[in-house]
């Protein structure tokens, strides 16, 4: 191993052990925030006197905000810096949550849920760009699955906990769902200010970092800017309304719209099937964890492979193909299996599509451009699909019938994302850029 190799590894290890498990927790209590609201279900809904449909249309008011509070914080983040925004952002979330617990009726709920997407706004896409000032491109496959390994993870064990801390039904007089909203917004309010002590905007400005590792990172970045063809409109808005840059959001929606309804409507499902509390919560992680796995794999192949179209393709068809086979399945077996197929397919999707989506992104409009492919990921995958969800289930009564639409929707995301390769090739930029390189 040459010298120059070992001063890369060691850097991106050094990089890596810094900001990437942070990020992770952070991330994982963004989910569990934006999810515990399925498990919470199981009690409130009858508390509340939530019916399917308002309980779905509730749910994707989270959406609704988050689509238009993602681009102008995605921009105040680069204007203030990811230090400040990100806590910030999980300071204003954390405190919603902690809030939620004293709602009364359907009406604070949508208040609720419509301000806890507004207050987390920006911080995915936010973490995303944050990535590209410290990750190179040929690593983003790999980095960027264990962050957002954080997606499946944290259903893993925020199932459980959930459902431990439904349990505590009636402590202090408090239903079991009062004390999941309290505790977890807590947790996310010690993590945002825990980002101004343990955070860094650039790496210029980390001391923990040598001269010679910045150089070879400033030296690493000028090479991959000029290797690549990307997309750079002249303004934000010709950006957010570029085809490729919709297209890409389309694409993500499948896997999105996949993830962000379970995560809201499967603890329901599962129950509906005359399980526990205690049951579902330990059968609900079961998908997330299979998707863990998953996700870090599919991530790693991709970077070795160096190839991210495929890769993307794949597990998007996996979402289809449980997709189906859960609204024709009438066991709790076969049920399980479909939700695992759709839950490994929505994760494995991730890191390689969002590694695709930042290669064909000048770095000038790439918080604009990222964030745009997240706000319209969430307004259709999650605001729309949400409530799609729950208007089906009011219409017919089953839950497993409700999966249709997302099987539609992941074949229609394979045909944005061949439109978007064939005008873009990130690909074989990206393969041609490394044998430069070499």
């Amino acid at each position: 191993m040459s010298a120059t190799e070992m001063a890369e590894r060691h850097t991106l290890r050094k990089i890596s052990w810094r900001i990437i498990p942070f990020l992770l927790i952070c991330y994982m209590m963004a989910i569990i925030d934006r999810g515990n609201v399925g498990m919470a279900s199981l009690q409130m809904n009858a508390d509340l006197g939530l019916t399917a449909q308002a309980f779905g249309f509730g749910s994707s008011l989270f959406f609704i905000s988050n689509f238009a509070c993602e681009v102008p914080s995605s921009l105040a983040l680069k204007r203030f810096g990811a230090r400040k925004w990100i806590a910030r952002i999980m300071l204003t979330w954390g405190a919603v949550t902690l809030l939620t617990a004293w709602i009364t009726s359907a009406n604070m709920f949508y208040l609720a849920r419509f301000l806890l997407g507004a207050a987390e706004a920006g911080f995915f896409p936010g973490v995303l760009l944050y990535l590209t000032y410290w990750i190179p491109r040929q690593y983003r496959g790999w980095t960027g699955a264990i962050f957002m390994a954080g997606i499946p993870v944290s259903n893993v064990i925020g199932s459980p906990i959930s459902a431990a801390l439904l349990q505590m039904d009636g402590t202090l007089g408090l239903r079991g769902w009062h004390w999941l909203f309290i505790l977890e917004g807590v947790t996310t309010i010690s993590l945002g200010l825990a980002c101004l002590v343990w955070l860094v905007d650039k790496p210029k400005e980390a001391k923990w970092l040598l001269p010679a590792e910045n150089a070879w990172l400033e030296e690493k970045f000028a090479f991959e800017t000029k290797a690549v063809k990307q997309v750079a409109p002249e303004t934000h808005w010709k950006t957010m309304l570029n085809r490729h840059i919709l297209c890409l959001a389309l694409v993500d929606a499948s896997s999105t719209g996949a993830s962000v309804t379970l995560a809201v409507w499967q603890p329901q499902l599962l129950k509906s099937l005359g399980l526990t509390v205690s049951q579902t919560g330990i059968l609900n992680a079961i998908p997330y964890a299979l998707g863990v796995v998953a996700m870090i794999f599919w991530g790693r192949r991709s970077d070795r492979r160096k190839e991210r179209f495929w890769h993307t393709v794949i597990p998007i068809g996996l979402i289809a193909a449980g997709s189906v086979a859960i609204c024709f399945s009438h066991s709790l077996y076969t049920i399980m299996i479909g939700l695992s197929c759709v839950m490994v397919g929505a994760y494995s999707e991730k890191p390689t599509f969002w590694a695709l989506a930042s290669s064909v992104l000048s770095n000038r409009v790439a918080a604009v451009g990222l964030a745009t492919i997240n706000a319209v990921s969430i307004l259709v995958g999650g605001g729309l699909m949400v409530s799609v969800y729950g208007w089906i289930k009011q219409a017919t009564g089953s839950y497993a019938l409700s999966m249709l639409p997302f099987a539609g929707l992941a074949a229609v995301s394979i045909v944005a994302l061949m439109f978007v390769h064939r005008g873009t090739t990130p690909d074989s930029a990206y393969v041609s850029s490394q044998a430069a390189e070499a």
